[in-house]
């Protein structure tokens, strides 16, 4: 009798048991938090002097020197909200890219959930984000930005951003197991979509023709967004940017989407992750 080898099994992306993915997502990513400041004299403030320190660079030459800014209400407020946003979606897109090629050793010796890796870079860039904004909005109220009720929608603004972002880096992430030019090419499409985000303008200085198929970026919705519901109340609101509520389904649609496919590939990849590395 002749015998039908067994299909390879590996570990998947979620496994069985859902509290035991999340326990483990949070401990990775506390640790790499914790990790990430150890024996650092100045700790979590290299956190903050990032995007601060670029900020003034970015400030003095836009605003300053260019005047880009000048008819743009509370303008160094939003590049600084736009660029920590922007930052936190390409910590965890980039992160997430190498996260199992840097975890090789974990990978190959510990069999877990494949996804609490790139889930971690996630976490962890959250966790960058929320101490950050707690400086940024006390910029904003020292610039003259009043607290309002439309701050409220901040926390959608960010989950939208994450689902795009984790899609993403779920994407990337299994497909750099296989393909390593995925590095080089997102290092150049992420400084692409830098430029062609509202991140050091607004959406309202895109020429009219173009204004509503510019906003359909879902960056540039969020951002849109963003500036209207925390900064200038009177600023185009995103589905006025866009061209109408019902328009708001395309970038919808693209979240989704970009989500969808990086699960489905994360997960088909999965279980041959670690013979792949």
């Amino acid at each position: 009798m002749s015998s039908v080898p067994a299909a390879y099994s590996g570990p998947s992306a979620l496994g069985d048991d859902v509290r035991r993915f999340w326990h483990l997502t949070w401990t990775l990513a506390v640790t790499d938090w914790k990790l990430r400041f150890y024996g650092s004299a100045l700790g979590y403030a290299w956190t903050l002097a990032r995007p601060f320190m670029l900020f003034g660079v970015i400030y003095v030459v836009f605003a300053e020197f260019a005047d880009l800014g000048a008819r743009v209400p509370h303008y160094p407020v939003y590049v600084l909200f736009a660029m920590v946003h922007f930052q936190f979606f390409s910590e965890i897109v980039g992160g997430s890219l190498s996260s199992l090629v840097n975890r090789e050793n974990l990978l190959r010796k510990v069999r877990f959930p494949r996804l609490v890796i790139p889930m971690a870079v996630a976490l962890t860039a959250l966790f960058n984000l929320g101490m950050t904004l707690v400086a940024v909005f006390g910029f904003a109220i020292a610039s003259g930005v009043e607290p309002r009720w439309s701050w409220l929608q901040l926390p959608l603004l960010v989950a939208l951003l994450l689902t795009l972002a984790v899609g993403i880096g779920m994407l990337l992430s299994a497909l750099f197991v296989r393909y390593r030019d995925i590095q080089p090419m997102w290092d150049v499409g992420g400084q692409m979509l830098f430029y062609a985000s509202p991140v050091l303008y607004v959406t309202t200085m895109v020429p009219d023709a173009v204004q509503h198929a510019y906003a359909a970026n879902p960056l540039a919705t969020i951002l849109s967004q963003l500036r209207h519901a925390i900064i200038d109340p009177n600023a185009p609101a995103a589905w006025e940017a866009i061209g109408g509520a019902p328009r708001l389904l395309i970038p919808a649609a693209m979240i989704a989407g970009g989500f969808a496919l990086g699960w489905i590939v994360f997960r088909r990849e999965a279980p041959r992750i670690a013979e792949n590395l």
